[in-house]
């Protein structure tokens, strides 16, 4: 049996989605942080996510054997009981407009965490570190001496 839930209902603590007469539902800050994380990856023009310090442990993570690429990198959340703010740390592009990357990753974000928690999303802050250049994967590595022990 289906019930109708007008939108005022949804307003109560009783009425929301996530908290019925049947039961309560509590959201993880992990669940959330991997939500918007993928759904920032997915915005054209964001090279990465994280500061510089996130994406060195992120890419470490990844060579261990049995590593897996930590989607939430780069992403800070504070989860409330109907609420979300979620924080977006990135790398752009060279050439895509911060301005335009910023509110597609609001967008997305919102959309997405919206859509699959019932979570009303109260801001997205997006932050951009740095700026990818294409010729910055092209440098020659750098060379280190051997080590004077072995």
């Amino acid at each position: 049996m289906s019930q109708n839930i007008s939108s005022a209902q949804m307003d109560t603590p009783t009425g929301s989605a996530l908290q019925t007469p049947q039961g309560r539902t509590t959201i993880a800050d992990v669940v959330v942080s991997k939500i918007a994380g993928i759904a920032a990856r997915d915005v054209s023009g964001v090279f990465n996510l994280g500061g510089g310090s996130a994406r060195a442990v992120g890419a470490l993570r990844e060579r261990i054997p049995g590593g897996r690429k930590n989607v939430s990198q780069g992403v800070a959340v504070e989860v409330g009981e109907k609420q979300a703010a979620i924080d977006v740390d990135i790398v752009a592009e060279y050439g895509v407009a911060i301005a335009d990357l910023a509110a597609g990753i609001r967008e997305n974000v919102i959309s997405s965490v919206e859509r699959m928690t019932g979570l009303q999303v109260t801001e997205v802050n997006v932050f951009v570190h740095d700026v990818h250049v294409q010729s910055d994967d092209d440098r020659e590595p750098e060379v280190t001496e051997p080590p004077r022990v072995q």
